[in-house]
């Protein structure tokens, strides 16, 4: 599998309790531009509407080599998964306080665009902290030991 980029954000602001693949619907300039490498997560999500799953805010840059039939960076894409999936996830949605984020977009083994969706809890502000707090003290301690080791 190749990474053509991650939502490295939305693991800062959200606790991810569940992660599943969707695949995507896209155009031919599109698929050309993500493998250029040309695609942004940041401030996108994921919404049930009338039965089907789609990605906002997602930002696919144009293709170099295209012309004036080139893509809309931003437009709404269809997300494919089956109909069972989408009516339990949209149940989970429905519940207070969680959301569908984009973690990152990739290509499979067989060369098709997918996309990793979290179901999500976002994070309150002293929750950040305390995750920088403990990620930080395990970097010490690895350092520490590490050092120990050195030493002997």
């Amino acid at each position: 599998m190749k990474n053509i980029c991650t939502n490295r954000k939305a693991r800062h602001d959200y606790q991810i309790l569940e992660k599943m693949e969707a695949g995507l619907v896209l155009k031919g300039t599109e698929v050309k531009a993500l493998r250029e490498g040309q695609a942004n997560l940041r401030d996108s999500y994921a919404a049930v509407e009338d039965g089907e799953l789609y990605l906002h805010n997602s930002h696919i840059s144009h293709y170099s080599m295209g012309n004036r039939f080139n893509h809309d960076p931003t437009r709404t894409r269809k997300l494919l998964m089956h109909a069972r999936e989408i009516k339990r996830i949209y149940g989970k949605v429905r519940e207070k306080g969680l959301t569908l984020v984009p973690l990152r977009l990739y290509f499979n083994d067989a060369g098709r665009v997918k996309v990793e969706l979290g179901l999500a809890r976002g994070r309150r502000t002293f929750d950040k902290r305390r995750e920088i707090a403990e990620r930080d003290a395990k970097r010490e301690m690895r350092r520490a030991f590490k050092d120990r080791e050195r030493k002997s």
